[in-house]
């Protein structure tokens, strides 16, 4: 499989629709869609979960019913399997908490002329200081 040159469009229409799902707390079980069943692996604040229901799973035990989301980048660069690799930098506040910045690393894997997430890394950018 070769490049797919449209890997930056591709990489932002994600990122668009990943988090218009994962914001609105009544639509983030949809987010089931977009993980396989077995093969996506996501690292949540250093958790290592496995498969789609795991996934979930850490999804449904998050208590904040809102979140206030500003992206500062999202770059993207293609993978020689057609898939996309995506870094996304920005700013979350969830419910009142104060606001952090964040990282979150996807690679979306190519299946038909559709993708799913087949790695998933989130991290708060929160530095342990003394």
């Amino acid at each position: 499989m070769a490049l797919n040159p449209a890997y930056d469009a591709i990489g932002k229409g994600f990122v668009e629709q990943y988090y218009a799902l994962f914001d609105d707390v009544n639509e983030r079980r949809k987010l089931v869609n977009m993980y396989n069943t077995e093969t996506s692996f996501m690292t949540f604040e250093g958790m290592q979960l496995q498969g789609a229901l795991k996934i979930m799973e850490k999804f449904s035990s998050l208590t904040f019913q809102k979140i206030n989301r500003i992206i500062t980048s999202v770059d993207s660069q293609p993978m020689f399997d057609g898939g996309v690799l995506i870094n996304v930098l920005g700013r979350l506040q969830t419910d009142e908490d104060p606001p952090h910045n964040y990282s979150q690393t996807f690679v979306l894997k190519p299946v038909g002329t559709s993708f799913y997430i087949q790695h998933d890394i989130f991290r708060l950018s929160l530095h342990d200081s003394v």
